[in-house]
């Protein structure tokens, strides 16, 4: 019995010696457009992230916790408990989409945001804001002021921001699926090169 339980704690040590030691853990908080709605999951553009982070040294750990559909009042009341699980380094925020697209009150959705970035803070982790713009179709002065709240909350609590995740390619409509809504596989290195610009200075 004390052999068996001495190969038992050699195996362990061993595994926990292979095991490699993430640098930190990088936590995407997003809706469909981060989940892979409508792709194959290994082609997102977090899954695409976590292969660049395996490769680098110490690497990072991605904890995609994305939800289709999701709104920033449900990413403000489920982000608590993810932070306790995951302990992230860094937390990639990406909501606004659905309150936007549904017409919700901007004020909430900016009251939301900033609850999500004093939580992360406060567990310890950077932040990167990832910001969306509407189509002009929902109006100038919507449009303006919804995307003019990502700019003021970077600016007010100095945090990094990607202005906007589909930049270079959203007027190409070969570069989303058949919705006109969700970008194709295909675009998805496109989204993680912007995104990577302002995460890469926030792991440190």
């Amino acid at each position: 019995m004390r052999a068996v339980a001495l190969l038992r704690t050699l195996l362990a040590s061993l595994l926990l010696m292979a095991a490699p030691a993430f640098a930190g853990t990088v936590l995407v908080w997003g809706d469909s457009l981060s989940a892979g709605y409508g792709l194959r999951p290994t082609e997102a553009w977090p899954a695409l992230l976590d292969k660049r982070l395996h490769e680098s040294k110490p690497p990072h750990k991605v904890v995609n916790a994305s939800i289709s559909g999701e709104t920033t009042a449900g990413g403000r009341s489920r982000l608590p408990a993810a932070l306790q699980t995951h302990r992230p380094s860094v937390v990639v925020i990406e909501l606004g989409a659905n309150d936007g697209l549904r017409g919700l009150p901007i004020p909430a959705m900016n009251a939301n945001l900033q609850a999500m970035i004093d939580a992360s803070r406060q567990a310890g982790a950077r932040v990167l804001l990832v910001g969306m713009q509407m189509p002009p179709n929902y109006g100038p002065d919507y449009t303006a002021r919804f995307a003019r709240t990502y700019q003021d909350l970077a600016r007010t609590n100095k945090v990094r921001l990607v202005p906007f995740m589909m930049a270079g390619f959203a007027d190409k409509p070969d570069h989303f699926q058949q919705d006109g809504i969700h970008p194709t596989a295909e675009a998805q290195p496109k989204i993680l090169d912007t995104i990577w610009r302002e995460l890469k200075p926030l792991l440190r």
